[in-house]
């Protein structure tokens, strides 16, 4: 297992807490742990005047980040190799380039240039939309393990969020529960229009079980439950969130960050989750 998990730190609270999840991660799949701290170059030319020391100072800076993030992941997980890296390049660029070589992203909810009341920084953002890996953006409050993790699924093509959802589930001898959310068309008025809602359900029901039939073959050991729900699909999972360890959504990035439906459903998770939120690409990102 060559591909390491690799996180971004930045020295913020949201870092250290990404940090620690990441070292978690790393243990859970018997993985190393790359830290990433990436040094953005001034939007603006430096004055002739400044000093040498000043632009010295941000890379210093950085190695000063990178060793706290270390202690953390060290004290947090002793068992873990951790490999730091100091990167030259505007962050969400520096994430997206190595995630070629990774075998997850994980991030914080938001950074330092962050500002009061910000949900989600620009960072978890550009990491989800440009990634090559899955990218793990660690929300919510540190809980108890629950032993269960939830995914999200359509009714198309979601063997990629299934499988990463399977294996997440092995590695934290979890159950896993599998939604499918469909709202009611507001246009219909439920009396008149004509539909059996039960039989839409069952429908429905079937063909999620349909769609991870193969994975539960070949993971015997994982319990599944099926959660069907008429509900918009966003408040469905973050619902979910709230009563379990990770919640899994696909994404679509040629699309630009999801398919229409599946970006609305995306970003309403990563804004508003209980819990980490775990975006698996089904296909290759568009370059940043």
């Amino acid at each position: 297992m060559s591909d390491p998990i690799i996180v971004g730190a930045d020295g913020s609270v949201p870092s250290e807490r990404a940090v620690a999840w990441a070292a978690d991660e790393a243990a859970r799949y018997g993985r190393a742990l790359k830290i990433l701290h990436a040094v953005e170059r001034w939007g603006f030319d430096v004055p002739l005047n400044t000093a040498p020391g000043e632009v010295v100072s941000l890379s210093l800076r950085g190695e000063e980040v990178l060793a706290a993030a270390e202690r953390v992941a060290h004290a947090r997980r002793p068992e873990v190799p951790v490999s730091l890296e100091l990167a030259s390049a505007r962050t969400v660029r520096a994430l997206a380039e190595h995630s070629e070589e990774a075998f997850e992203l994980v991030v914080g909810c938001r950074g330092l240039g962050g500002f009061a009341g910000l949900i989600l920084g620009s960072v978890g953002l550009g990491a989800v939309r440009h990634s090559a890996c899955p990218v793990v953006v660690v929300r919510g409050e540190p809980a108890a393990e629950r032993r269960e993790i939830a995914v999200g699924i359509g009714l198309g093509d979601d063997s990629a969020v299934l499988g990463y959802a399977f294996r997440a589930a092995v590695v934290r001898e979890a159950r896993l529960r599998v939604v499918h959310a469909w709202p009611f068309p507001a246009a219909l008025d439920e009396a008149g229009a004509g539909l059996d809602l039960r039989r839409v359900e069952e429908r429905a029901r079937w063909r999620v079980i349909e769609a991870h039939a193969p994975l539960r073959k070949s993971f015997p050991g994982v319990e599944v439950v099926e959660d069907i729900v008429r509900d918009n699909p966003a408040a469905a999972l973050v619902a979910a969130s709230r009563d379990v360890d990770l919640v899994i959504a696909g994404s679509h990035p040629r699309e630009g960050l999801t398919v229409p439906r599946s970006r609305a459903v995306t970003h309403g998770l990563l804004h508003h989750a209980h819990c980490p939120v775990a975006v698996v690409p089904a296909a290759e990102p568009p370059a940043p």
